[in-house]
């Protein structure tokens, strides 16, 4: 058995981790983490767990094989700093702290269908993050394929479950509750891992990517549409997709339009193509909570101990 340790344990992404690790076949969770809950028992934040033993308290960094890290940005890099890990121990960062080659150091960037390999050698990933999940498996064919134009425009529709637990002004349910609205437009944070995800997939340094993000009015899941320009026909982009992810057991490439239901509460990406004259829409849907967040961070973390990468994520989406 694998033995776990979760640092920030009271977030969405936690909450998520800990429903799959405690169902999966390989898995010992030993360690629950969180300053605000300490002493508290789990259920008592993750109310769908009020059955659970476990209580919100610090962790035996000696008495574990693996520690996940699901705190904010920026304060995974102040905890490790304050809590020296043993070698030993891997580590799977959620946060955005180590994801961008200047600030790696050993982390291995977690996209297990561009660096599989390198993930299974490794003893640290950066998690990606939810939007560049969703955009990178958009874009990487294509690149590996060298037909990425330079000049792509993407829109993406996240659930509000994607701004975490605490509400501000625009995430707060009255403001988003059948509202839509923009967010860092051209400038959101997932820019930089996703350009440096298309570079090491084949692509140019100087591919501009116009990112609209949108806040969406449901609690989980995220669309994105990829528009760009090509003169290959869909049938042959289809066959470049299909080729490409043959063998990545959570991405499926349909010869249908996708849609969020799909894939929500499972650790599956859809992508569909469509293509009218020159203009070509990858569409892209995630659950951005789990192939987005924990449940990518499992899938990794079966990598890195050598499982089967689908372990604890065999799951059907609830479409009704």
């Amino acid at each position: 058995m694998i033995r776990i340790g979760i640092a920030g344990g009271a977030g969405y992404t936690a909450g998520e981790l800990i429903r799959l690790l405690v169902n999966h076949p390989h898995a010992e969770l030993k360690y629950i983490q969180s300053e605000s809950q300490k002493g508290k028992p789990i259920g008592a934040v993750h109310t769908d767990m009020i059955w659970s033993p476990l209580v919100f308290g610090d962790i035996d960094f000696t008495d574990i094989d693996i520690l996940f890290i699901c705190m904010g940005h920026g304060n995974s890099a102040k905890f490790l700093a304050e809590n020296p890990v043993p070698a030993n121990v891997k580590i799977v960062d959620l946060s955005n702290d180590f994801r961008l080659k200047a600030d790696a150091g050993e982390f291995v960037y977690g996209a297990p269908e561009l660096n599989r390999e390198r993930i299974r050698g490794c003893r640290c990933v950066a998690n990606p993050g939810c939007f560049a999940t969703s955009i990178n498996l958009a874009l990487i064919p294509l690149a590996a394929a060298g037909i990425l134009p330079e000049e792509i425009t993407v829109t993406g529709i996240t659930g509000s479950t994607g701004a975490g637990q605490k509400p501000t002004s625009d995430t707060h349910f009255s403001n988003r509750s059948a509202n839509l609205s923009n967010y860092k437009v051209f400038t959101h944070q997932h820019l930089g891992e996703i350009g440096e995800t298309v570079i090491a997939a084949g692509g140019s340094p100087a591919t501009d990517i116009a990112f609209v993000p949108v806040r969406g009015c449901h609690a989980r899941g995220i669309i994105s549409d990829v528009v760009l320009r090509l003169d290959e026909d869909a049938e042959r982009v289809t066959e470049i997709f299909k080729s490409f992810y043959a063998d990545h057991p959570f991405v499926c490439v349909s010869d249908t339009p996708v849609y969020m239901k799909q894939v929500v509460n499972t650790n599956y990406c859809f992508l569909s193509i469509q293509k009218s004259g020159r203009k070509l829409l990858v569409t892209s849907v995630i659950d951005n909570l789990l192939k987005g967040a924990s449940g990518q961070a499992v899938q990794n973390m079966n990598l890195m101990f050598g499982l089967d990468e689908t372990e604890g994520l065999r799951l059907k989406a609830g479409c009704f």
